[in-house]
């Protein structure tokens, strides 16, 4: 078989490769890409910077000032105005929470403070987990309403929401938006470990993204991943842990237990249009357990990959 050529055609504009990076939510977003000399990459830098920046000052709960924030702090019952892309990454959790049955939670915001993971102390609060044993149950619209039309919303219970879960992998929609404002139409853009491709290299294949052995303290390769059109993120109890005492906690929220997840899984990695979604969907695989998540990954027709502590793998695809 020949080997397909990269030099480019008689009178085509020779293509080079091409890396952007800055910070981003605790970690760093990336760009890679092919293109001519007619791309500014100091105004895409700029375009991709300002994408992140808006969604850590709408979702972060890092930043007092955030909206959503403000929308934890308001008065119970209150009505909050908030930004456009807040309202649907709210309703968007909303909707992953219902088709999970309630293992994507986003009003574990108190637990994740109460047990060290949030913004305040990196050790767990006993009495503040104490506190949350008679928290209400996340029962929207009983607990939390959102107006889209208006662009509003408001806890009708005392509950702290926490996007997570969710607001990394929107983050890296919006780098895929920028990159396709920006006229370029094959790209790798990806925020930590969440990833989202488009089109292909100019050698004709698809974009190659590790994935990760789910080893503590060790940087490994398990597989590849080859991306085209789509979006990948995974969760795991592999990276950011608190050990207390000899014991090792997780920082993925086990609604129904109120406490760090104890399951079976090391990792879930989920493949998807959008990298929201995946992001999503990884955590309430994770959450969901080795038994429960592939079958409701297989019910719901989700590409997913299960790592189990003992390193077994189990792939869900549509």
């Amino acid at each position: 078989m020949s080997k397909m050529s990269t030099d480019p055609a008689p009178g085509a504009m020779a293509l080079g490769h091409r890396a952007l990076s800055g910070p981003a939510m605790g970690s760093r977003w990336s760009a890679l890409f092919h293109a001519g000399d007619d791309v500014d990459e100091t105004a895409l830098t700029r375009r991709l910077q300002g994408a992140v920046d808006r969604v850590e000052d709408q979702m972060s709960t890092w930043r007092p000032d955030s909206d959503l924030e403000r929308l934890n702090a308001a008065p119970v019952g209150a009505w909050v105005e908030i930004p456009r892309e807040l309202t649907h990454v709210l309703a968007t959790a909303l909707e992953i929470g219902r088709l999970s049955q309630g293992t994507f939670d986003i009003s574990v915001g108190d637990l994740v403070q109460a047990w060290g993971f949030g913004s305040g102390a990196r050790v767990p609060d006993g009495g503040r987990i104490a506190a949350i044993d008679g928290r209400p149950s996340f029962e929207p619209p009983k607990t939390l309403q959102l107006d889209p039309a208006g662009c509003r919303a408001r806890r009708l219970a005392p509950l702290r929401l926490d996007l997570s879960g969710i607001a990394k992998g929107f983050g890296v929609d919006e780098l895929a938006r920028e990159m396709k404002a920006a006229g370029l139409s094959s790209w790798l853009v990806g925020i930590d470990g969440e990833m989202r491709a488009e089109g292909k290299k100019p050698d004709g294949r698809p974009w190659s993204i590790a994935h990760e052995k789910p080893t503590l303290g060790e940087r490994a390769i398990l597989g590849v991943l080859e991306l085209s059109g789509a979006a990948v993120a995974t969760s795991g109890n592999y990276r950011h842990q608190l050990e207390v005492d000899g014991r090792v906690l997780s920082h993925t929220m086990d609604p129904f237990r109120g406490a760090p997840l104890e399951n079976d899984l090391a990792a879930v990695t989920v493949l998807a249009d959008t990298c929201m979604a995946a992001d999503a969907w990884a955590t309430a695989l994770m959450v969901r357990g080795a038994s429960d998540g592939p079958a409701l990954a297989r019910r719901l027709g989700l590409a997913a990959l299960f790592v189990r502590a003992d390193g077994e793998v189990e792939a869900s695809w549509p």
